[in-house]
């Protein structure tokens, strides 16, 4: 039997390094492309995701008491601090990066808490959501190189599990866009919307067939652009936040004032941090394997530390905890483009845009139904991904497929039925509503009871009658499907 290739040393070293096969060309990741497929390429990854980016200031906002202005003003802020936290992830200095493809935005775990912060205070609740970041994801900052170290337990029948739930968990964002993203909406769930967002979802998959090379690479960019220009005669294409936008405006520091700490809010905003920092392992581990540069401690330590740091920055220019967006990894998936300078590019996008209110409004032209039909084939594809990975997973052999059953089970109970957790505490909630924090706990719960647990180390010292490098020692036993590759 083969043995299990060790990942080489190239694979966690600085930019510019050699590919694996030692060629002397530049991985994938590390290359840059010409500079229209750059832009056009970073481009599509900002329409993929300026939704999911500027719906939570949306949320927040008028949930805390903050009139059209001020709201416009944190989603601007939003934008901008979304694009300096991805510049950190895919450019990096010195720890801080996981120099993936790997885009950074308002995560959706703290809007509840937010809203159950700031209510009823207006600016001063914003100030106190605001510190409570700030020390949550400095403390985050400084768990990163001990979190990182989860790693080891996300084998393939772990990884494929969360994967998996990240791509069907985000189904539903890419169905509610399609009925129009407001449920209090007259036209929520219209067959106009709907209709809208399947002949989106047609064209996206027809140019998909049809083009090739770049063209096709971007298909979901042109597929926006298309189902835009079509939604303009339906009528459901809103170009008065257009006519409302400022040409420049500046996220000015502390606009809501000095941020204000309380013990209570700090503690509710530490376990969204914690939540962020699982689905950020998760989704690290999900884009390594896809751009085929596993991430591994050294990788996801980095990235924590962007996400982190990023964060902690963000409450300076008004903005919220950042993490990753996982629905930029089924672009990536899609497109087959893994250049992380692209995506550091769809960053400074980000920046100037927040800078240049009227320059995202022209992205905000693109109707919510048109996002949600890019967004059915982005999301599966992730889920896709998946699949490809639980396929390795050696789901035959031990209790594999129960680990899938169950953590896929009780991954799914926040989408199949929303209200199941009611009457647990509101704190707990913050985990429990998140299917993919869940599902990856059980996973990886599971994986440990039944493969781990109760196994006697062989006589070199490994760990379930396993080589040094993840190989099943010759006991007479098949080889164990959870082995890991060493990093030396």
């Amino acid at each position: 039997m083969a043995a299990t290739p060790r990942f080489r040393k190239e694979a966690v070293e600085e930019p510019g390094r050699q590919d694996a096969a030692g060629t002397g060309r530049k991985h994938p990741v590390d290359e840059t492309l010409p500079p229209l497929r750059m832009f056009t390429s970073g481009l599509q990854h900002v329409a993929a995701m300026y939704a999911g980016v500027v719906a939570p200031p949306m949320i927040v906002g008028p949930a805390v008491g903050l009139g059209a202005e001020e709201t416009a003003f944190l989603m601007g802020a939003s934008l901008f601090t979304a694009g300096i936290a991805t510049l950190l992830q895919t450019l990096g200095f010195w720890r801080v990066g996981a120099r993936l493809p790997f885009v950074n935005g308002v995560s959706f775990a703290g809007v509840t808490p937010m809203i159950a912060i700031g209510k009823d205070r207006g600016h001063d609740g914003i100030a106190v959501i605001f510190g409570a970041i700030i020390v949550a994801s400095l403390l985050g900052f400084v768990l990163a190189p001990y979190f990182c170290k989860l790693v080891r337990f996300f084998p393939p029948v772990v990884t494929g599990t969360v994967i998996t739930l990240i791509g069907v968990s985000l189904l539903p964002v890419a169905f509610t866009w399609s009925q129009g993203g407001n449920a209090n909406a007259g036209d929520y769930g219209s067959t106009t919307n709907i209709t809208m967002a399947a002949v989106t979802l047609v064209i996206v998959l027809a140019l998909r067939k049809l083009l090739r090379g770049f063209l096709q690479q971007i298909a979901i960019l042109l597929g926006l652009a298309v189902g835009t220009l079509i939604a303009v005669p339906v009528g459901i294409t809103d170009f008065g936040a257009l006519g409302d936008a400022d040409l420049v405006g500046f996220p000015t520091p502390f606009h809501f004032g000095a941020p204000q700490f309380e013990i209570a809010a700090i503690v509710s905003m530490c376990i969204v941090m914690l939540v962020c920092m699982t689905e950020s392992t998760a989704d690290m581990l999900a884009l390594g394997r896809i751009v085929g540069r596993p991430a591994d401690e050294r990788t996801i330590e980095g990235g924590l530390r962007a996400d982190t740091l990023g964060s902690a920055l963000s409450p300076l220019f008004n903005g919220f905890m950042c993490s990753a967006f996982a629905q930029n990894i089924g672009l990536v998936a899609m497109t087959k483009v893994r250049s992380r300078f692209v995506v550091a590019v769809g960053g400074v996008i980000l920046v100037v845009l927040g800078l240049v209110p009227v320059a995202a409004s022209v992205i905000a032209l693109v109707p919510l139904p048109v996002l949600g039909g890019a967004g059915i084939v982005l999301f599966g594809s992730v889920a896709a991904s998946g699949i490809q990975t639980l396929a390795a997973a050696a789901l035959e052999k031990g209790e594999n497929a129960l680990i899938v059953a169950a953590a896929v089970g009780v991954g799914l109970i926040p989408i199949a039925a929303p209200d199941f957790y009611h009457a647990f505490p509101q704190d707990l909630l913050v985990v429990l509503d998140s299917g993919i924090s869940t599902g990856c706990v059980v996973a990886i719960v599971l994986n440990l009871a039944f493969n781990h647990l109760g196994r006697k180390p062989d006589a070199d010292g490994a760990p379930g009658g396993r080589t040094a490098d993840g190989e099943a020692a010759d006991t007479g036993r098949p080889k164990d499907p959870m082995a890991l590759p060493v990093v030396p």
